[in-house]
């Protein structure tokens, strides 16, 4: 690192916000301090208000109205005590993070006097400026109005001085206009068909929720530095920069000894996570350098999602006060690995009883079985539309690129798993499946293993995991509700169908356990080809699975177009999820957001071409055409045959590579403006075809270059500086 960088990060450093260090004593003394939880309930609210509210929460009951000014009296109450003087509705919309507009409890009450208000009209509904957010056409530019509404089953919390309270936000005439929305309808359908089903297990009247545990994979990046690299600053990646020597080829960083700077970062990270109520867990380097992850326990889907927007907000915040910049970014660096965002999702009943876990009876084997098969063919008939839901200009970095899941997805049973359904297909008896089994290593002081009934398969985009599924493709700036959604509601939409094909076996006069038995194997074998235990990363299983059927397309625009194919458009109406213009709006977001993405790494990188590294290119050339030329003077005519040749090809090499940057830049300028005129799937495509191969053939100019120019002049901090915390 120049001296000059070095002195940035130091003076970063010291300067950065005073850290917050958690206090000294159990975690559970603070745990959800700054949530609007039970605790909080018993001491602000009635006892007929609470019922109201679990009943709410537990079961997705309407709160009736008046019950919300009870609630709404006692939020105020408890965030008055806690320190706070304003309130916000708190949602997601279109653009992928969170939005909120803060408003003070304090009202005029004429002369001069004023009073703290809030009524459960004010809890209940709120209306923001819907113009500015992306909608898809669902709304022109001049409507503005929009509304949130209260979210009861996510609770309200305390950021700063601002109650936050948890909306979905929806427009005038009542689309969706967020990621909520969709989800909660997900979760209610996935309820009802799952509650269904198990019905024909004797168990009428069980509620079923279903659940996420998320990993988080980010990078840290000192501040200092982060703030030289105008790529980073505008668009989260760097466009140009060469390998470090040294990088994660050791895997030296993996798992290894957190960086006494980064270990202070979490564990603020985490005494901020816990007062919001977040069950944060796991904390832990990840496998590139300066790559790291943070896991929670699992929760509620809903509750799960609202957690991880939460934890990303605090992640930046937190690292301003170390001398960092958190980059959720999924590709921020060439030639290590990128980020992802981990989603474990499974069903299990309101009681506790897990849907996705062997059984000890074979009864019980069949129901798992049942609900496996189910998924299995969800994915399989709309694995098209669950890629879908998590391509972006961002993960199309990430995915396939051997560090990642490949960008078809598949699903990874493990052995046992496998066996048993084999045996399913082959039987007309109902299946046993073994459970743990044990082994000894041979050490006498090292009790045996417990061995789980799946191995794991990293290559596997969708993977079972012993008692989850573990959708890996998810990207880590992603909100993961979206893929969520599209899980649950394919999933619901698969067990309604399982349920009228068993009810028409049974009206036939079969047994219900026969005919459930029946339809799980036949749902089974029309899902097999989605199932896949080997490499995902080969090219062999890249054409397997275009035999298959399974979708490979890889350009970002046109996996979009499953959104609107007529089995999404089937499955959205019969679910109530989203109807055909929510649906079609965010197709358009989504072509929208993916050509402004690579319109400003496009503008970003022609930047740095012309106005960073050419003109330091240009003066190093300079020195050698300078050194060169007195070389060659010192010497007779005679004897300068050969003097001076390394800076003659070094000088060659610079015009050869600044001239093909300068050509590069003028045509990425001159095709972004072309396309100005271009909207939706047309525009994207283009700048998917056009403009990415451009960007990325600017690189290997710009690469190059930093190779050839003295380090001290170089302008922008490179590798080996920015993936090292010191």
């Amino acid at each position: 690192m120049s001296n000059s960088r070095f002195r940035a990060v130091e003076e970063a450093v010291r300067r950065a916000p005073a850290a917050v260090s958690p206090p000294a004593g159990e975690t559970s003394s603070y745990f959800g301090e700054m949530v609007f939880n039970r605790d909080a309930m018993r001491r602000y609210l009635s006892e007929a208000t609470r019922r109201s509210i679990y009943e709410t929460i537990e079961r997705g009951a309407t709160l009736d109205k008046s019950v919300a000014e009870h609630v709404a009296a006692g939020m105020k109450r408890w965030a008055m005590d806690k320190g706070a003087t304003h309130y916000s509705h708190w949602f997601q919309p279109l653009t992928g993070g969170t939005a909120e507009k803060h408003d003070s409890f304090t009202d005029p009450r004429g002369r001069g006097a004023a009073a703290e208000n809030f009524s459960g009209d004010l809890l209940c509904q709120q209306e923001p400026d819907a113009s500015s957010f992306p909608s898809g056409g669902l709304r022109n530019t001049f409507e503005a109005r929009g509304y949130t509404a209260w979210d009861p089953s996510s609770p309200a919390f305390i950021m700063d001085d601002t109650l936050i309270i948890p909306t979905v936000f929806v427009s005038y005439t009542g689309e969706a206009l967020d990621h909520k929305t969709p989800l909660l309808r997900s979760v209610s359908a996935v309820t009802r068909a799952a509650s269904d089903v198990l019905e024909y297990f004797g168990m009428k009247g069980a509620v079923v929720h279903s659940y996420l545990g998320w990993e988080q994979e980010y990078f840290l990046i000192d501040s200092a530095l982060y703030a030289q690299r105008p790529d980073l600053v505008m668009s989260e990646r760097t466009l140009a920069g060469h390998d470090s020597a040294k990088n994660q080829q050791l895997e030296d960083h993996y798992f290894g000894s957190i960086p006494s700077r980064v270990i202070q970062f979490m564990k603020e990270l985490e005494f901020e996570g816990y007062r919001l109520g977040i069950p944060l867990k796991t904390r832990h380097n990840e496998v590139a350098p300066n790559q790291f992850e943070v896991a929670p326990v699992y929760e509620e889907i809903n509750l799960a999602v609202d957690h991880n927007l939460l934890t990303m907000s605090l992640m930046k915040r937190v690292a301003e006060r170390h001398g960092f910049k958190a980059v959720l970014h999924e590709k921020p660096f060439a030639g290590v690995n990128g980020s992802g965002k981990h989603c474990n999702w499974s069903l299990g009943t309101a009681d506790g009883v897990p849907l996705l876990s062997p059984g000890k009876t074979p009864e019980d084997n069949l129901r798992f079985l049942a609900f496996m098969a189910n998924i299995l063919k969800a994915v399989h008939d709309h694995n098209g539309l669950l890629k879908a839901s998590i391509v972006s200009a961002s993960n199309a970095h990430r995915l396939g690129a051997n560090e990642a899941p490949p960008a078809i997805i598949s699903s990874f049973l493990g052995k046992q798993v496998s066996a048993a359904f084999e045996e399913l297909l082959n039987t007309k008896d109902l299946v046993r499946i073994s459970g743990k089994k044990g082994y000894s290593l041979g050490i006498s002081q090292i009790p045996e293993l417990l061995v789980d009934n799946t191995d794991r398969n990293r290559t596997s985009p969708f993977a079972f995991t012993g008692n989850r599924f573990e959708f890996r493709a998810v990207g880590s700036s992603a909100n993961c509700g979206a893929p969520m959604s599209v899980l649950n509601m394919i999933v619901a939409h698969q067990l309604g169908k399982f349920k009228k094909a068993v009810d028409a076996r049974i009206a036939a006069g079969s047994a219900v356990q026969q005919a459930v038995l029946d339809e799980t194997r036949e749902t089974f074998r029309a899902a097999r080809d989605i199932v896949f235990d080997g490499n995902g990363y080969s090219d062999e299983w890249k054409a397997e699975a275009a035999r298959r059927g399974l979708d490979v397309e890889s350009s970002v625009p046109v996996v979009i177009d499953c959104f609107s194919s007529p089995s999404t458009l089937e499955v959205y109406r019969e679910t109530g999820v989203l109807n055909e213009a929510e649906l079609r709006a965010r197709s358009e977001v989504r072509w929208e957001e993916y050509s402004k993405k690579i319109e400003i790494e496009a503008r970003v990188v022609s930047d740095l071409a012309y106005n960073h590294i050419i003109p330091v290119a240009a003066r190093y050339q300079s020195l050698l055409l300078g050194n060169a030329s007195m070389i060659r003077a010192l010497y007779p005519e005679g004897a300068r045959d050969g003097l001076a040749a390394d800076e003659l090809e070094w000088i060659k090499d610079i015009s050869d590579h600044a001239s093909e940057a300068k050509r590069i830049a003028d045509a990425l300028d001159a095709t972004c403006e072309a396309l100005s005129g271009l909207e939706g799937r047309e525009k994207a495509v283009r700048y998917h075809d056009d403009v990415v191969p451009q960007i990325d053939a600017m690189r290997t100019h710009l690469d190059a270059l930093e190779m050839i120019v003295d380090d001290q002049m170089w302008p922008l901090p490179k590798y080996r500086e920015l993936l090292f915390i010191r």
